[in-house]
């Protein structure tokens, strides 16, 4: 009985863990406005990119920042922080 109590709850963490990985990045709501299909595969242009950045909060944005930075995190979203830091937005 016990030994099942514990992998449940060895199980609980590992599913709400999970959930602390996905970052700024991966958050759709903070994404979809740098894209022009609801998809998230075509980037908008670079005028509309840098006006859809201004709009974010601080917050979001440095969390944004952080995370294209890392080189790990980025990899996923390497297109998006290409033209990030093309508009000059590197920490």
């Amino acid at each position: 009985m016990n030994l099942k109590a514990i992998c449940l709850g060895a199980f609980a963490l590992c599913v709400l863990g999970g959930v602390a990985f996905a970052g700024a990045l991966d958050e759709p709501s903070n994404m979809q406005p740098f894209f022009t299909d609801s998809g998230m595969k075509t980037m908008k242009s670079s005028a509309d990119f840098e006006t859809a950045w201004k709009t974010m909060p601080k917050a979001t944005q440095d969390a944004m920042m952080k995370e294209c930075n890392d080189a790990a995190m980025s990899k996923p979203h390497a297109q998006f922080c290409a033209q990030l830091f093309a508009l000059g937005h590197h920490s």
